[in-house]
């Protein structure tokens, strides 16, 4: 089943990693939520969040999904690596096939900022700034850029485990 319009226009979503992480997702064949890595006992990840973050997703509840983005550009990932949680960021690229996956969400923001809601896919359709992230726009335009960055904050939200049948035809990055 194909994506409706205006969700088609998107052909790829993004995760960002620490590259010592990149055995522990080949190993188990994909990418778990924080929650599903706690139940299976997985230990000695190198999150991206910090302890106040990775805190918020488990009182809101996010630590039940793996967190994409819509860019390469996400400003948790230079967050992470300022502050050396992250030593070498690897992006995978999941296909946006993904969206058609029971229980898939977006957020307009960072979803642990407080106050921040969540949708259903289907009813995001029309929050997602398509223009920005996808047509040639003039980012050195002020009113542009301030779009931009707002669009890079966004997150789609895949519940428990994302398979490597979603990922890009090989494992990018490593």
């Amino acid at each position: 089943m194909p994506l409706s319009a205006p969700l088609n226009q998107i052909t790829w979503l993004r995760h960002f990693t620490d590259s010592r992480n990149l055995t522990s997702i080949r190993e188990r064949g994909g990418l778990y939520s924080m929650a599903k890595l706690r139940e299976m006992g997985v230990a000695n990840l190198c999150p991206g969040g910090n302890q106040w973050s990775l805190d918020a997703d488990l009182g809101s509840g996010m630590d039940q999904y793996v967190h994409l983005c819509f860019r390469a550009n996400h400003p948790m990932e230079y967050i992470a690596r300022s502050e050396q949680r992250i030593e070498q960021t690897r992006w995978l690229y999941v296909k946006s096939s993904v969206l058609l996956r029971k229980g898939v969400l977006f957020c307009p923001g960072v979803s642990n900022k407080a106050g921040m809601e969540t949708f259903p896919i289907e009813e995001a359709a029309e929050m997602i700034d398509y223009e920005v992230l996808y047509t040639k726009t003039d980012w050195s335009d002020p009113a542009i850029k301030a779009r931009l960055q707002a669009a890079e904050k966004c997150e789609i939200l895949v519940p428990d485990f994302i398979p490597f049948r979603y990922f890009d035809e090989y494992f990018p990055n490593g």
